[in-house]
């Protein structure tokens, strides 16, 4: 019988140590202390250990590829995050290959299973609203290919991470819609459990509390990123006997979707009800009345994230880092009083 050959998983449990800790042992990277690396080493020939280059895709460089890993490729502001990473990635000699996860983590699971990394230097990702896949990107981290999250990310794993702003814009959103006048403020909220959906939130309360007014938890709904749900939402805030003056939507296509609930009840947006968005995306200029929102710095963050996934394949001491880009306030009719 043919004997099966020694993996870093084998080490990592001989020696009661995680296995990335051996993945980075090996590599001798920063972050492993020496008497802990001898160990490694010293155990690693002992049993013969051989690299699998399979498994760990040539991690050095050698393939050029970079891979995508993103909930949509149709709205814009993937879109737009992919210009930016494209245009640092062939800057660099580096192709890209995307996969498209449809914000299904079933799907996002199996692209991760499947995924040939011995044809990919790393992979840049965005995670699925109900991810939890974190033992699979550590895995892969484990088997020598850098990750770097964008948008949304896995906090637990000790890897770079590229984010706009969520906290600090959705509290200038609010402050925003107080400066205007409304006091019963709405939020039609993400899926629960998201990084960024939770900071969006956190920063709506703030401040409400900020300007001393009362959060009220029924204004307060969680659903899909879609404009059905945004629509849908709206609905059901027009049902009850107390309604709110205004919304802050956790992305744009929410809050057009909750304008389109208020022109068919026939209520007037910004006079009776204010809106406010999040991402800047084209169709906030196009619908009427414009939708004021708080433009997200997309392509920026796409620079950056491959510019930070590069130097973890390029550098073998290369600090984790997070990065958090400043969004900016746009003025438009939906929150115009009179």
């Amino acid at each position: 019988m043919k004997r099966r050959n020694i993996t870093i998983k084998d080490l990592a449990r001989i020696l009661n140590i995680s296995v990335s800790t051996v993945s980075r042992a090996l590599r001798d990277t920063y972050d492993v202390n020496q008497e802990t690396r001898q160990k490694v080493v010293n155990l690693a020939n002992e049993l013969n250990y051989k690299p699998n280059f399979n498994a760990t895709g040539l991690a050095k460089g050698s393939t050029h590829n970079l891979g995508i890993v993103l909930p949509f490729i149709t709205n814009y502001y993937f879109s737009t995050v992919i210009t930016g990473i494209q245009e640092v990635a062939y800057n660099s000699g580096y192709n890209i290959t995307l996969y498209v996860t449809n914000d299904s983590h079933q799907r996002e699971l199996q692209i991760l299973e499947d995924l040939t990394i011995s044809n990919l230097d790393g992979l840049l990702i965005c995670a699925s609203s109900d991810s939890n896949s974190s033992e699979y990107f550590e895995n892969i981290i484990s088997d020598g290919v850098p990750i770097v999250f964008f948008d949304r990310v896995i906090d637990t794993i000790d890897t770079s991470k590229v984010m706009q702003d969520d906290y600090n814009g959705a509290f200038e959103a609010v402050e925003h819609l107080i400066e205007r006048g409304y006091t019963k403020i709405a939020h039609i909220a993400g899926p629960k459990g998201l990084t960024f959906t939770e900071k969006r939130l956190n920063g709506y309360k703030e401040a409400l509390i900020k300007n001393n007014l009362p959060i009220t938890e029924e204004w307060i709904i969680h659903s899909e990123f879609s404009q059905e749900s945004g629509e849908k939402d709206m609905d059901w805030l027009l049902q009850q006997n107390n309604m709110p003056d205004a919304i802050f939507a956790v992305n744009d296509r929410k809050a057009i979707g909750a304008m389109q609930s208020l022109k068919k009840h026939k209520i007037i947006i910004g006079k009776d009800i204010g809106i406010i968005g999040f991402t800047n995306d084209p169709m906030s200029s196009i619908i009427t009345p414009g939708l004021t929102t708080i433009a997200e710095p997309a392509y920026e963050i796409g620079k950056l994230s491959c510019e930070l996934l590069i130097k973890h394949i390029t550098k073998t001491y290369f600090h984790a880092e997070e990065k958090i880009l400043p969004g900016k306030l746009i003025i438009r009719e939906s929150t115009i009083r009179s």
